[in-house]
């Protein structure tokens, strides 16, 4: 009716009349957002407070795509409240358009996102995400504590399925031993084929910080084979919704290096569920002090927690990149797919 109604007013003739006047009604979606990022960890952030935008797993795709939309490693929708005794909701896809349940350095840059947006005036909010509810709190000096709750060793929580594997007790942890498939080395003369592989058998802890985790200890994570080993590890059947892969280099008692393996992205510069995992899995094992500094590729992450049931307490930062709007056109393009198509 609007299109007519212009037509009309404008009451302009075709410059050739036997050709029909063809409009497209496959407008493009233009989407106001926020780039944010912390410890390296980058986030597209979407408001939701006042109207919801039904995005389909495509949309969340091609929008987190770093050469044909936006680009991050997941984007956070701030929602409303879903009960009275939370303040938002909000819900975390990966990069591939699938939902997560969880994502420390996102929970950091939803406060702040929050705050700057004046959606609240608290600084101490408290979260409804996918598996529970978190609180978070926002400090004078701009660092976001985190409260990440309790972390989970139930295997069926995670999900985990360790039937099969070879066990042992480190500390007050269970080390599971992983049989990922990897390359074969091949000979001196390379007569081994390249195609051949073999198990690597990799003992880790597996613990849920709200989503699924193994941890592995490395010698220097600089040389730590992240990328093969982790896609190999999430490729396992004992974790039927996949798992991120952490490997940990411990520096001192209070001080380690971390690298992440993440499901649906690849490796990050940073994860602070991850970082919580890996603190948390030396501490079970007893190799590791109750306040950690965590040093990731993106940055720096202070985390504490006193063991058993005590919430794990992460710090750190979270900053505003850019603000802008996207066009999602409509039917969207197809995006190609190539070796680390989002790094």
């Amino acid at each position: 009716i609007c299109h007519r109604a212009v037509l009309h007013c404008c009451n302009r003739t075709p410059t050739n009349p036997n050709k029909r006047l063809r409009i497209s009604h496959n407008l493009p979606m233009l989407i106001p957002f926020t780039k944010m990022q912390g410890a390296g960890n980058d986030f597209v952030v979407l408001d939701e407070t006042r109207t919801p935008l039904n995005l389909s797993r495509e949309q969340y795709r091609f929008i987190a795509n770093r050469r044909f939309g936006v680009g991050a490693d997941q984007i956070l929708s701030v929602r409303p409240a879903t009960s009275p005794d939370v303040d938002f909701s909000y819900v975390i896809h990966n990069a591939d358009g699938g939902m997560v349940e969880h994502c420390g350095n996102g929970a950091r840059c939803f406060v702040r996102f929050v705050l700057e947006q004046g959606l609240t005036t608290k600084t101490s909010i408290r979260v409804q995400v996918q598996r529970g509810i978190i609180t978070l709190h926002a400090q004078p000096d701009g660092q976001v504590t985190v409260d990440m709750g309790a972390p989970v060793f139930d295997a069926p929580a995670l999900p985990f399925e360790p039937d099969g594997l070879a066990q042992h007790q480190q500390g007050q942890a269970t080390l599971y031993t992983l049989l990922p498939l990897l390359p074969r080395a091949q000979g001196a003369q390379g007569t081994q084929p390249a195609a051949a592989t073999a198990p690597q058998p990799t003992p880790v802890v597996a613990v849920s910080m709200g989503n699924p985790h193994v941890v592995l200890c490395v010698a220097d994570t600089a040389t730590a084979p992240v990328a093969e080993l982790g896609a190999a590890i999430q490729a396992l059947a004992n974790f039927p919704s996949s798992v991120n892969v952490g490997f940990m280099q411990i520096i001192t008692p209070q001080h380690i290096r971390l690298r992440v393996y993440e499901r649906g992205v690849g490796e990050t510069l940073a994860c602070g569920t991850g970082a919580c995992a890996a603190v948390v899995a030396g501490i079970s094992q007893g190799l590791l002090a109750h306040k950690v500094q965590v040093d990731a590729l993106g940055g720096t992450l202070h985390i504490g927690w006193a063991g058993d049931n005590a919430p794990v307490l992460m710090t750190g930062s979270a900053t505003t990149v850019f603000q802008g709007q996207i066009k999602l056109p409509e039917p969207l393009p197809a995006l190609p797919s190539i070796p680390f198509a989002n790094s």
